[in-house]
């Protein structure tokens, strides 16, 4: 990933310098439980583990000669491990090496990324609360519906992030799986038993069953779960760019002092970080289809998933990072023009409440479609320039006599829209920690 979309912390933990140490880890793993039964000398793992160092340029150097990763690596550690280098990697196969390591990197990457994805939507939740009861038009099509609020709005993605969380824990836990199962997953030369004291000692557990490789439907699976919340991090920025713009203007982006917003027109402040977002969302959907195509494989094992995941598997976690921060910081900084969404909900003079009326008519004893005809002809005519739509209303006989004036008023409320709104908030899930 190139780094205007990466934080420090989430690239620390796919560099190749943390790569390199899980890989020696997932060595030393195996082959400290071998010494504690006494089939590799005492000591041998302190050693090793004193004396090898991780030089990442050496072991590119040896890789260019030797055209594999893994041997390379082995190579470079033994340089300066020296001989007890000979016990590392018995009866593994590369994949259990790198497999393994790949399943402890992935779980120290979904720490750093469940704690940020967990400060965007405290965000939410606080923004929601703020704002629980500011009143706004719903819109369905782009076109005013009926009145909401806009903490009922945020609440709505508070909740989805919430799911969204949920989702990465479960993905995450799908892959915190490793393998000592050796070449075609038999445990032909290291037993069950060490697979499993080695596999806890790095915080995973073993693969039920496998073949030369963990299964790729853990890491599809997790991949799409990052592609859903991107796609709800979507959601909530597309919708801030919606508010932002010029004709509706009901919220915006944070915008810091000497920002500028255009090269050419001075007066814009454009909705930049969201539409970063919005972009930034379409290449995690583009990973999860990657991740899909990487679970069939010939046979015991192909390496056509290795290429794959060396791209896709850092750089959706990176950015999905980079993403969360970046919208939690649109979200706690957002500014929200209270004023225009009570003008923007009153512009069409009372058009919201045509359903009030419409219900109010039948309940007097007006044939539905006769009162929806009633109520429709006026709505439409005073959207296009006509008649101000309560005025109409009251100057209808058919109207006037079923609904008095104080009824007709009582159509127009907007409290009746609100009444249910500290319920919604009451069956919502607050964030933990």
């Amino acid at each position: 990933m190139i780094e205007r979309y990466v934080r420090p912390e989430m690239a620390a933990v796919w560099s190749d310098d943390r790569r390199l140490a899980l890989w020696l880890d997932v060595e030393l793993a195996a082959t400290l439980v071998r010494e504690q039964r006494g089939e590799v000398p005492a000591g041998t793992v302190a050693r090793i583990r004193s004396r090898a160092r991780i030089d990442v340029a050496r072991m590119l150097e040896i890789e260019a000669e030797v055209h594999h990763d893994v041997i390379a690596f082995l190579s470079m550690v033994s340089e300066t491990a020296g001989d007890d280098a000979r016990h590392l990697h018995t009866g593994m196969t590369s994949s259990d090496l790198v497999d393994t390591a790949l399943a402890c990197q992935i779980q120290d990457a979904g720490r750093v990324l469940v704690g940020e994805v967990g400060r965007l939507r405290r965000a939410a939740w606080t923004l929601a609360q703020r704002h629980r009861r500011t009143p706004m038009v719903g819109r369905s099509h782009g076109v005013h519906g009926e009145p909401i609020t806009f903490g009922l709005k945020v609440l709505l993605w508070s909740e989805e992030l919430g799911r969204g969380l949920d989702r990465l824990q479960a993905g995450l836990e799908g892959c915190a799986v490793g393998k000592y199962s050796g070449a075609m997953g038999t445990l032909a030369h290291l037993d069950a038993e060490l697979e499993t004291l080695a596999l806890e000692s790095l915080g995973l557990d073993a693969e039920p069953v496998a073949n030369q490789v963990v299964q790729r439907d853990r890491h599809a699976a997790l991949l799409c779960s990052i592609a859903v919340l991107g796609g709800t991090m979507d959601k909530i920025a597309t919708e801030i760019r919606h508010l932002m713009r010029t004709e509706v203007r009901e919220a915006e982006e944070p915008f810091r002092e000497k920002q500028k917003g255009s090269s050419a027109m001075p007066h814009k402040r454009n909705p930049v970080r969201c539409e970063r977002v919005s972009g930034l969302a379409r290449l995690l959907r583009g990973y999860a289809v990657a991740a899909l195509e990487n679970q069939p494989l010939w046979h015991e094992r192909d390496i056509s998933h290795s290429s794959v995941e060396r791209v896709i598997l850092p750089d959706a976690f990176q950015l999905t990072h980079f993403m969360a921060h970046d919208l939690a910081g649109v979200l706690e900084g957002l500014v929200v023009h209270e004023a225009r969404m009570l003008a923007n909900l009153e512009a069409g003079g009372g058009l919201v409440h045509s359903q009030r009326v419409l219900l109010a008519l039948t309940a007097s004893g007006l044939a539905r479609d006769e009162a929806y005809r009633v109520v429709q002809r006026h709505a439409l005519a005073a959207a296009d320039g006509g008649k101000p739509f309560r005025d109409a209303l009251a100057a209808d006989p058919v109207v006037t006599e079923r609904l008095d004036a104080e009824r007709l008023a009582s159509c127009f409320e907007l409290s009746h829209h609100l009444r249910s709104v500290d319920t919604i908030f009451a069956r919502a899930e607050e964030p933990r920690g």
